[in-house]
């Protein structure tokens, strides 16, 4: 049987564009202020998350929801399943965008918009796949099921929810990376190190009073103030103007008051899973005051940050480095630095490692590290590395499909990010993001090239064919 997936989705280019762009206008940012009984992670998703489940029920799918927390769209029949796993969960969209973050522009033959790549775009790619197959009304002997996820971006509470509770798939893929296919995820590991801080005595120059950088762990801090007090401030300010021109470090020192100055730096905010292609907002302000005379806790959370982690996400400075040519570099991004006077210091840490790197010995340093400064450590998620053969049935029915669509070879990678692949017995991630594409999840200006949009749909409809038929 022959089907013609790219000419078939090229007459399905309006309507897969249009839905695209409502998917991408509605703001699915985790808010727990709103969260309540059957939306678990705050109006914003549950409004999203159930526009999606009405609109695969009018469109004929047979639909489930798991109390707000995951759901699926099904097509299909038999015993097995081929799960396809989604997010419409997004980071929050940050500063720096040249149009609004939630319009979903067409600029240049792109879709600009937050979770236009990071998974928005790719959710609505995988469901106009499944939905033309549906269309070509295909016999299938198995069960598809496009799962729906509502806290990727966060704890994954939704997909550890939906498993409680739903059959696992035989296998699937998660259209939420690189194509050709990533068969290997680094283990992904949150750390979040805390010191309750006392009214020390003012033994240095300067007094700290706040230090603000980062929302989440899985994204470098764009930014970082930090107010502080002293009868040198002045002097300080004059410090920080020549470092910003010297370091090349966007800036600014503004005076609150003879007393106080408050200090900016602008970073560059990127995906966490690789911390070098950005600019850490925190400890680029950090590596600035760690060689000043500050009180005690102040003196402290500076200079952990400056001498141990700036400049350094390989872990160098800490002797934790583990490099794997194939699987990557285990790295360090921290993407939570916060200290408020006579309240609390935090420092939170995303921890990224491949399959053969000694976790235990890496969280062991760590500990001794901030311990000795007086933080605590506490693990919030961890998840561990996660790799299928590259001989299974999956990866080949796959390559397979990439090579019939692109005409080029389908490299097997490994990466640093986690995707819901690594909730499968049996899974990988698979697209949207194409070869020598620029990757912009997580960033101002996120987008998805329309091209690769109907690309992805024609790929992934085929692959629904191939592992369903």
């Amino acid at each position: 049987m022959t089907i013609e997936w790219k000419e078939l989705v090229e007459q399905r280019k309006e309507s897969i564009i249009a839905d695209t762009q409502a998917l991408l206008r509605k703001k699915s940012i985790l808010d727990p202020d709103t969260s309540g009984v059957g939306q678990p992670f705050g109006k914003g998703i549950a409004d999203t998350y159930n526009w999606l489940l009405t609109k695969s029920q009018n469109d004929g799918f047979k639909t489930k929801d798991i109390e707000g927390y995951a759901g699926h769209i099904e097509y299909g029949e038999g015993k097995e399943i081929i799960g396809i796993l989604c997010h419409i969960d997004v980071v929050p969209e940050g500063e720096g965008w040249s149009v609004d973050p939630y319009g979903a522009h067409i600029v240049d033959g792109k879709i600009i918009a937050r979770g236009a790549i990071d998974d928005k775009g790719p959710t609505m790619a995988a469901y106009h796949a499944l939905k033309l197959v549906k269309e070509l009304n295909i016999p299938l002997s198995k069960r598809v099921r496009l799962i729906i996820g509502t806290d990727e971006e966060s704890e994954w509470r939704c997909v550890d929810r939906y498993f409680k509770e739903e059959e696992m798939p035989q296998m699937g893929f998660a259209p939420d990376a690189d194509f050709p296919i990533i068969y290997s995820e680094k283990g992904i590991c949150d750390l979040f190190y805390k010191r309750a801080l006392q009214d020390d005595e003012p033994t240095g120059e300067h007094e700290l009073i706040t230090f603000k950088s980062g929302h989440r762990l899985n994204m470098v801090p764009e930014s970082a103030v930090a107010l502080i007090q002293s009868d040198a401030a002045k002097t300080l300010k004059e410090q920080f103007d020549s470092f910003v021109k010297e370091e090349r470090v966007s800036g600014k020192a503004t005076m609150i008051s003879d007393k106080q100055v408050e200090l900016f730096v602008q970073g560059k905010s990127v995906h966490g899973m690789e911390p070098d292609k950005g600019i850490n907002g925190g400890l680029e302000l950090a590596r600035f005051l760690m060689n000043a005379s500050f009180n005690e806790s102040g003196g402290d959370f500076l200079s952990l940050l400056g001498e141990r982690f700036a400049r350094d996400s390989r872990g160098e400075k800490l002797g934790v480095v583990h490099r794997d040519n194939q699987l990557g570099d285990l790295t360090m991004n921290l993407g939570v630095l916060h200290y408020e006077k006579e309240k609390e210091a935090t420092i939170g840490i995303n921890l990224r490692y491949p399959k053969g790197a000694d976790f235990e010995g890496v969280k062991k340093i760590l500990d001794q590290e901030l311990n000795e400064k007086d933080f605590i450590g506490t693990v919030k998620t961890h998840e561990t590395p996660h790799m299928v053969e590259e001989s299974s049935e999956l990866v080949k029915a796959l390559a397979q499909v990439y090579r019939d669509q692109t005409g080029e070879e389908a490299d097997l990678l490994a990466i640093g990010g986690g995707t819901y692949a690594r909730s499968l017995n049996e899974g990988v991630a698979f697209g949207p993001l194409f070869p020598k594409r620029e990757d912009l999840a997580h960033q101002a200006d996120e987008a998805i090239h329309i091209e690769d949009l109907l690309k992805a749909t024609s790929i992934y409809a085929q692959a629904i064919y191939e592992l369903a038929k």
